[in-house]
């Protein structure tokens, strides 16, 4: 009694001193508001030009939003669309991927999405895109004619494209509609009867799309999972435990937000009986495995339910709920930190109001412990169990798939005049170029006149500019000119010793022009040495058990 009689008296004289901050805050709060909106009248009464209140205040909401954290982002009412999309997966337009083509200088496609308008009207990778209705895209930018290709769902438009192959200009009417992103691009068997389900967003009722692929994965024979959520920035938490519930069971406390206000404080359980809680799983991931992808590998690791592999995630432990605006604008808080089953948090950087964010040493993590009594860390993301590289792809391959310093797109050309050559292709799983074809594009690629690494010519030339600035240039000119015949590459010997990535590369995106996304993904799992690493471990149950024990009990 005398205890609790002493905890109350410290209470109740700690209750003045928190009264007097909160008056203290609220009083700073008040005075900075009246200094912002007495600075803006004598701006907007004084200032030379005429301000524009819209631009003005969004400048000043984005300066603020920037000392805070990178995921506290304001929507004004033209940008509310954006805030829906990122969380249902959806938006209307026609379902395609453009880009910009540095050779062409013009706004082409790029990939339409499968049974999208887009591809259901004949629009072909390539396609370049010339006008809108009666609206000129000649000399615009990706972001203008995407905007102009987005609109309402059940309005219709016509564009005007020029297909490069036969330089005929064509037209074609589309309806847009709403498009729903494919969170799902493929799931399918693998030998030895594992499945493999590859999942890139958490938006509005991907969790039913897991399931359903799941159970159609088990009703085709499989006896092991590989769940990939490489490259998968997250989304909804609530989708999130909904999917690790498929594979532990009902009450299972998945995520625990905590934040500074008591709304912001909820603890997410598991709601249903589970579809299988003993299927052997590896759950794949990468430096972009974040936020709600981190809670479903992260409750998966803590519960001990399968094994993480590949490399350390992203380190998102932070929790934003978006909140409506006067004047249908949006704004999305952070509002807490999450916990996982273990009770750690994984976020990697502390964000701090107006100085530099620190990202958390290794040393400064504390020790968590999973169901097993495996130790696990807080901070830096979501650690794999077994942490396996992906494939490094050289330089010659990056600048092949992207462009030259000519401004060059060789592969993407290359691509586009093969679709026009080839009506059809052998099934996704079987299509490899011929020898001839190789050929063909490693002389293409050769005449163009293909470079690249141009940042390391690029410090090459202010080296010299430098050496010569300074007087040391002709004292080393021999050695100058001997570095630079070093810096340049042999572009045909390189062809031939990084063929089979590059060819690999060229086949891919092939295969997703004719059989789209979830063709190209089926094709690339035979070069993923990732995914042959996530085989090997489940067609081993004694090597996979072993990883899920404590230290102690490995020996």
């Amino acid at each position: 009694m005398r205890r609790r009689i002493k905890t109350l008296l410290m209470l109740l004289a700690m209750l003045p001193m928190t009264l007097a901050a909160q008056e203290n805050h609220q009083l700073e709060v008040g005075k900075n508001l009246d200094i912002f909106n007495t600075l803006y009248s004598n701006l907007d009464l004084f200032y030379v030009d005429t301000l524009n209140p819209k631009t003005t205040m969004t400048a000043a909401i984005n300066g603020m939003l920037r000392s805070l954290d990178p995921y506290t982002e304001y929507y004004p009412e033209e940008d509310t669309k954006k805030l829906q999309m990122m969380l249902t997966g959806k938006y209307a337009g026609v379902g395609a991927l453009i880009k910009y083509h540095l050779g062409k200088k013009r706004v082409v496609i790029d990939e339409p999405y499968e049974g999208m308008p887009a591809a259901e009207v004949g629009l072909r990778k390539g396609d370049i895109i010339l006008s809108i209705d009666d609206t000129t895209m000649v000399d615009r930018q990706v972001g203008d004619v995407s905007s102009r290709l987005r609109g309402d769902a059940g309005t219709s438009f016509v564009v005007k494209v020029k297909r490069p192959s036969t330089g005929k200009e064509m037209k074609f009417k589309i309806t847009r509609r709403n498009i729903q992103l494919p969170v799902l691009p493929y799931y399918g068997m693998r030998p030895g009867n594992i499945g493999y389900i590859n999942l890139n967003q958490f938006t509005e009722g991907c969790a039913k799309e897991v399931r359903r692929a799941y159970i159609d994965l088990k009703n085709q024979g499989a006896k092991a999972l590989i769940f990939d959520l490489r490259g998968n920035g997250g989304g909804s938490e609530m989708e999130a435990v909904d999917i690790v519930n498929l594979w532990v069971p009902q009450e299972q406390m998945v995520v625990e937000n905590r934040g500074k206000v008591r709304q912001a404080n909820r603890v997410y359980k598991t709601r249903l009986e589970p579809v299988d809680t003993i299927m052997p799983m590896v759950v794949l991931v990468n430096g972009e495995t974040a936020s709600a992808s981190e809670i479903t590998s992260g409750a998966l690791q803590d519960l001990d339910r399968a094994v993480i592999l590949g490399t350390r995630t992203y380190g998102k432990g932070l929790v934003q709920v978006p909140m409506d605006l006067p004047y249908n604008a949006n704004v999305k808080i952070t509002t807490a930190h999450y916990y996982i089953p273990s009770g750690r948090c994984i976020q990697a950087i502390k964000y701090k109001q107006g100085r530099s964010n620190e990202r958390i040493a290794d040393s400064l993590t504390t020790v968590f412990y999973t169901r097993n009594g495996r130790e696990v860390r807080d901070g830096g993301g979501i650690k794999p169990d077994i942490e396996v590289k992906s494939d490094t792809m050289p330089n010659i391959v990056y600048y092949l798939s992207a462009a030259g310093v000519d401004s060059t797109e060789v592969m993407f050309d290359f691509v586009v005049d093969y679709l026009d050559h080839h009506p059809t292709i052998a099934p996704a799983k079987d299509f490899h170029l011929t020898e001839a074809d190789w050929q063909t594009f490693r002389q293409r690629v050769i005449d163009s006149g293909f470079t690249y690494d141009p940042v390391s010519q690029k410090q090459f030339s202010e080296l010299v500019k430098t050496a010569k600035f300074e007087g040391y240039y002709d004292d080393a000119r021999e050695a100058f000119d001997a570095l630079e015949k070093k810096l340049k590459h042999n572009v045909a010997s390189d062809l031939d010793k990084h063929r089979a990535i590059i060819q690999q590369t060229l086949e891919l995106d092939i295969i997703a022009a004719y059989y789209y996304q979830k063709g190209s993904l089926e094709a690339g799992l035979d070069y993923d040495n990732q995914l042959k690493e996530a085989e090997r471990i489940l067609n081993n149950p004694d090597e996979y058990q072993r990883i899920l024990q404590p230290a102690k009990q490995k020996n």
